[in-house]
């Protein structure tokens, strides 16, 4: 697994797609949260707050990390590489565990440096650090956890086709309707609207940014991850035999 997790970092960060990553993020979060004017713009909101921050981070991580992991088996299947991966001494799980780390670990490195942002409102508080570092701190490991939920779905379209532009939008498609969608479906359906909520990843992003770490919402997103991992080793056995 390692040497998947190796390989796939060398891949992202020995191409622009890495860097390219990396700065879109930054620069789109940078331009609404702190440049452009709107609901998102911190310097206008009045408050050191970085639920702007939050709020638009998951839609842009819905196009960005299935622009990362589309390529990851599709690129195999492509080139003619898959046969080749998968006759190495390494189990499914391994491979796609290796492959699932190394695009988590790229968006990761991409969010980072959004900690200056916390840094930069701790220090323009009145009080100085005046910012609720507990909602804060749960919305940082709410967004690791979707990100993972994220780039499972996106290894698993990208398992399902060598066409890398069909295994985007399959992803982007998946993405938004386990974060949003079943919002939407919830307000048809009052006398069910918790527990169809509750499908989705957006109920259980915010209960974890109300700076409670509910094990019910851990055991969400890893049970998410897991499964469309489970789902990507059933297609490549499916390829091998």
């Amino acid at each position: 697994m390692k040497s998947i997790l190796l390989r796939e970092i060398k891949s992202f960060f020995g191409s622009p797609v890495g860097y390219l990553v990396m700065a879109v993020f930054l620069l789109l979060n940078g331009l609404f949260l702190w440049v452009f004017e709107g609901e998102y713009n911190i310097l206008n909101s009045g408050f050191a707050d970085m639920t702007p921050f939050f709020t638009i981070a998951p839609w842009i991580l819905i196009f960005l990390i299935p622009a990362v992991t589309m390529r990851s088996f599709s690129d195999e299947k492509k080139q003619g590489t898959l046969e080749l991966l998968l006759t190495k001494p390494l189990s499914l799980w391994q491979i796609v565990t290796g492959k699932f780390l190394g695009a988590l670990l790229l968006i990761v490195l991409a969010v980072l440096p959004t900690l200056t942002y916390v840094y930069a409102l701790w220090s323009l508080g009145m009080p100085t650090g005046n910012i609720d570092l507990g909602s804060t701190l749960g919305s940082y490991f709410g967004l690791l956890f979707l990100m993972g939920g994220y780039t499972a779905i996106g290894v698993f379209t990208s398992a399902m086709t060598e066409n890398q532009i069909v295994a985007f939008i399959s992803s982007v498609f998946l993405c938004f309707l386990f974060y949003f969608a079943f919002d939407g479906l919830a307000g048809f359906f009052p006398s069910a609207e918790g527990v169809i909520a509750a499908l989705g990843m957006n109920s259980h992003f915010k209960s974890m940014g109300r700076g409670v770490i509910d094990t019910r919402d851990v055991l969400y997103f890893v049970s998410l991850s897991i499964a469309f991992l489970s789902f990507t080793v059933h297609q490549l056995k499916s390829i091998k035999n």
